[in-house]
């Protein structure tokens, strides 16, 4: 029987050209598109496809939510993307594989069959970029009262105001925002606001 795929992208150009690359290959039967993550977990509920090839950045629900939902459910999923600074979160969402749309057509159809035998399927950079963060597992884990300063934050308390909410002096929320710049890689409390949220440390 051949490989059932759901493709997920939010670009109809992408999924035609997706479409086009896999007609034709044998052992592959494209069964749906979707074009958001909601569509993605209603046609993965409605055609059991063995693989979903999932962009993350789509309207409405995005693609590592869509994961969530999908983690566990039947299909195994591999990430088809833009950006490789995900890989982390779609992995930890329940993702098999993660490939850049640089990657040529045979490199993609590997990826599918790969990811469907159950295993780990990553694109180069994507592989480097992990490699770096495993060479650094302090780096990016915030200590609970780093998480409660950026929350704060998050919700738009001055540093006074976290300094009161929390019971502390606003030198030690200072000090904590340092911290947590470096830990996160990042110059300010925006930027690390933002990348808490794309790292999954803080949820909206």
């Amino acid at each position: 029987m051949a490989l059932r795929l759901l493709i997920a992208d939010d670009h109809p150009i992408v999924r035609d050209g997706l479409r086009a690359a896999f007609d034709g290959e044998p052992g592959l039967e494209v069964v749906g598109e979707a074009a958001d993550g909601d569509e993605a977990v209603r046609l993965a509920a409605e055609l059991a496809p063995d693989v979903v090839l999932m962009d993350l950045r789509m309207p409405g629900l995005d693609g590592l939510s869509a994961i969530r939902r999908l983690s566990g459910t039947g299909p195994r999923i591999l990430v088809l993307t833009t950006f490789d600074g995900d890989v982390l979160p779609a992995l930890e969402a329940g993702a098999g594989g993660y490939l850049l749309k640089d990657a040529p057509k045979e490199e993609l159809v590997r990826a599918v069959h790969a990811t469907h035998r159950g295993e780990t399927v990553l694109a180069p950079a994507v592989a480097g970029r992990l490699a770096d963060h495993l060479r650094r597992p302090a780096r990016g884990q915030l200590s609970k009262r780093e998480l409660e300063v950026l929350s704060l934050v998050a919700g738009g308390a001055t540093n006074k105001e976290a300094a009161a909410g929390l019971l502390i002096s606003e030198a030690s929320v200072k000090t904590h925002l340092l911290h947590i710049y470096a830990k996160l890689d990042v110059r300010d409390r925006a930027a690390a606001v933002g990348e808490a949220y794309r790292r999954g440390l803080l949820t909206r």
